[in-house]
């Protein structure tokens, strides 16, 4: 009895299967066009920063369109280690370097219409860093609307931001320094 019914169950599954191939049936009526998609991402750009007392030590931008209330704002520094080949990482600010001067400190803050990249306050005098630490450094900004961010998520991680966000390089564009 057991194999009659395991016999007759496996052959109710090989008619299920069955049924599911075939040609695809005729196309159904046309649908209604959907509404535009929107661009999850609000603003992405990226500067290059020369920190001179001249402008304070701080790059300062306004964004192309006002940013919505609980939007939120990231900043990437390119750090390359100049001892190691190809060691070049996007850092979230803020970002601190410990050096023989003292501490060192990258920072930004933004509001709804602008962004301003720094060098913390420090005991260092930034007149004394090396090139390295004030002259030609890259930044990118990503601005991320507020239905969008979510606790959980590891936005340090910049190559993960990216794929999260579906960015790619060409999506940074370059702003041209202020003289």
């Amino acid at each position: 009895m057991k194999n009659i019914n395991l016999v007759i169950l496996a052959l109710m599954g090989m008619l299920a299967f069955q049924s599911c191939e075939g040609p695809a049936g005729p196309p159904g009526p046309p649908g209604i066009d959907g509404a535009p998609g929107t661009n999850i991402v609000g603003q992405t750009f990226e500067v290059v920063v020369d920190f001179t007392e001249a402008n304070n030590f701080a790059d300062f931008r306004e964004f192309t369109e006002p940013l919505e209330d609980g939007d939120a704002v990231l900043v990437y520094m390119l750090e390359e280690n100049p001892a190691a080949e190809d060691a070049a990482g996007w850092r979230l600010l803020p970002q601190t370097f410990y050096l023989e001067e003292g501490i060192l400190v990258y920072n930004f803050d933004y509001t709804l219409d602008d962004v301003s990249i720094f060098l913390d306050d420090s005991p260092i005098d930034f007149l004394t860093l090396a090139p390295y630490y004030t002259n030609g450094v890259l930044f990118r900004v990503i601005v991320i609307p507020s239905d969008l961010i979510n606790g959980r998520i590891d936005y340090s991680d910049f190559k993960g931001t990216m794929d999260l966000l579906n960015l790619t390089e060409e999506d940074f564009v370059r702003v041209e320094s202020r003289k």
